[in-house]
């Protein structure tokens, strides 16, 4: 699997927030669930999306 280029990632960032901010506050959870299941099914391996899952819940301060 290849990375996604620096400028290519600012893309995906800014259309994500714009999205998300266009939806209603209360469907923005379901909003970020169908992507994440949308996302999960393309890349076709649970464990790979599971690896995503626990490297997201890591928040540095």
């Amino acid at each position: 699997m290849s990375n996604i280029s620096i400028p290519e990632l600012e893309k995906v960032y800014d259309h994500l927030a714009e999205s998300i901010d266009a939806i209603a506050e209360d469907k923005r959870e379901l909003f970020l669930v169908k992507l994440a299941l949308l996302s999960a099914n393309h890349i076709q391996d649970g464990n790979v999306f599971l690896q995503l899952i626990n490297q997201a819940k890591v928040f540095e301060d």
